[in-house]
């Protein structure tokens, strides 16, 4: 049996691209209505500012991206992972609203591809280092999911 991954479960029965699509919008809508100085604040000490979860939510739309253009164009060659911890050592100089239209475009680019992917592109599969076959269908469950998961962080900060 294969696990399902802890990002995918968090769409539970939602349509990734509608998700996908949804938080295209909000995200940025959180940003601007946080401002510059909002954008500093952290959801729980210790945790990224609203700014780096931004900053990481457009790194992420670059490499799952790539991931599903790899999964679809070179099966073959197996899914290259990524280590957050070192994409973020330059988050604490990032400016948000810069990442949010950053994160916006990529999010556009990306989400126009998985619109026009075939049930056969969606079902191509290539090796996960860690987890094994991975669907390109599953990347986009896992980004959907993982952007909800950090939406809700931003969502705490604007809150506060």
């Amino acid at each position: 049996m294969v696990a399902i991954h802890p990002y995918a479960q968090l769409l539970g029965d939602r349509d990734p691209l509608m998700v996908l699509a949804e938080t295209q919008e909000r995200i940025p809508a959180i940003a601007h209505s946080l401002g510059t100085e909002g954008l500093k604040r952290t959801y729980a000490p210790g945790k990224w500012t609203a700014a780096q979860v931004i900053a990481h939510l457009a790194d992420c739309e670059i490499a799952f991206g790539f991931r599903v253009r790899q999964i679809i164009a070179e099966p073959s060659v197996g899914i290259q992972t990524f280590d957050e911890k070192q994409w973020a050592r330059h988050y604490d100089a990032v400016d948000g609203l810069l990442a949010t239209q950053t994160f916006r475009s990529l999010r556009a680019w990306n989400l126009a591809l998985f619109r026009r992917l075939s049930a056969e592109e969606l079902d191509t599969a290539a090796m996960h280092p860690e987890r094994g076959p991975e669907k390109a269908s599953t990347a986009i469950r896992i980004i959907a999911g993982h952007t909800l998961n950090h939406l809700a962080q931003l969502e705490r900060i604007l809150g506060a």
